[in-house]
C-alpha cells in the first residue's frame, strides 16, 4: 500500500518566528497519525527554524522551490546543497512558479534530477489552466508535463518522487475538480503515462496527490479515490485544526 502523504504549501505566509511557533503546536496535534506522511513547506527564511522545531517529531519539512544550478552567481536563488539537512521534500513545477518565474518543463526536469542526486525528494506539480480544461485539452497537457518531468529519471528513483495534480483553475479560487475528474486525471493520465514510460509496477510506486481548494469538507471524497494518495494543501494548511483534520481523514479513509 502506498503511504498517504499530506503536504502543506504555506506559500508566502508566516514569518520565521510565527512558523516555528506554529509547527510546535502542529507537531503535537499530528502525533497520533504517524502512518501518514506529514510535510510542511514554509518560506525559505523559516526553513531552519521549522526544521529545528520538528526534529524528532516525524513531521517532515519541504522547501517551496530550488535552483536548477548547483551553485554560482544566481542572485536570490537557493541551491540544492543549502537544503540538505533542512528539508526532505522540495516542491517543483508549481503553477505559480511556472507563471511568475517563467519556469519551463525542461527546468523542472533538471531540478527533479538534481534533487534526486542529492537525496532530496521532489514533489512535481502539474496541472492545466481553465482555458485548456474548457477546451478539452487537460489530458494532453498533463501528459506532456509528466513526460517532460520524468525524462531521464530511472525507474529505481520512482518511489522517491511525488506528483501533485493541481488544476490551476482550482488553486485558491474556491473551485475544485470533482473527485471523479481528479481520479480520472491522476489514475488514467498521470499513472497511465508513467506506466507507458516505465511499467505498471514502477508506476504503482509513485504517490500522486490532488491539490486545489482541498479542505476538511471535501477531503474524504478525494481520499476515497484509489489513485489519489494524498493532498498538496494551500490555505487549509495554515491552521492547526484544519491541517490536522485533513491528515486524520486521510488516515481513516486510507486505513493508515
Amino acid at each position: 500500500m502506498r503511504i498517504p502523504i499530506i503536504a502543506g504549501n504555506w506559500k508566502m505566509h508566516k514569518t520565521a518566528a510565527e512558523s516555528a511557533a506554529f509547527v510546535k503546536e502542529l507537531a503535537s496535534a499530528l502525533a497520533p497519525y504517524a502512518n501518514v506522511e506529514r510535510v510542511v513547506c514554509p518560506t525559505f527564511v523559516a526553513l531552519a527554524g521549522v526544521a529545528d522545531a520538528l526534529r524528532g517529531t516525524g513531521v517532515m519539512v519541504g522547501a517551496q522551490n530550488v535552483s536548477a544550478a548547483e551553485s554560482g552567481a544566481y542572485t536570490s536563488q537557493i541551491a540544492v546543497g543549502m537544503l540538505e539537512g533542512l528539508a526532505e521534500y522540495v516542491i517543483i513545477g508549481h503553477s505559480e512558479v511556472r507563471q511568475y518565474l517563467g519556469e519551463t518543463d525542461a527546468m523542472i526536469n533538471a531540478k527533479a534530477k538534481l534533487l534526486l542526486a542529492h537525496g532530496l525528494k521532489p514533489i512535481i506539480a502539474c496541472g492545466e489552466s481553465l482555458e485548456i480544461n474548457q477546451a478539452g485539452g487537460t489530458d494532453a497537457h498533463v501528459r506532456g508535463q509528466i513526460v517532460a518531468a520524468f525524462e531521464g529519471i530511472a525507474a529505481a528513483a520512482l518511489p522517491k518522487v511525488v506528483v501533485a495534480y493541481e488544476p490551476i483553475w482550482a488553486i485558491g479560487t474556491g473551485l475544485n475538480a470533482s473527485p471523479e475528474f481528479a481520479q480520472q486525471v491522476i489514475g488514467s493520465v498521470i499513472r497511465g503515462t508513467l506506466t507507458s514510460l516505465y511499467n505498471a509496477e514502477a508506476a504503482a510506486q509513485v504517490r500522486i496527490q490532488y491539490g486545489g481548494s482541498v479542505k476538511p469538507g471535501n477531503m474524504a471524497e478525494y481520499m476515497s479515490q484509489p489513485d489519489i494518495d494524498g493532498a498538496l494543501v494551500g490555505g487549509a494548511s495554515l491552521a492547526v485544526a484544519d491541517f490536522t483534520t485533513l491528515v486524520s481523514i486521510a488516515a481513516e479513509v486510507k486505513g493508515a
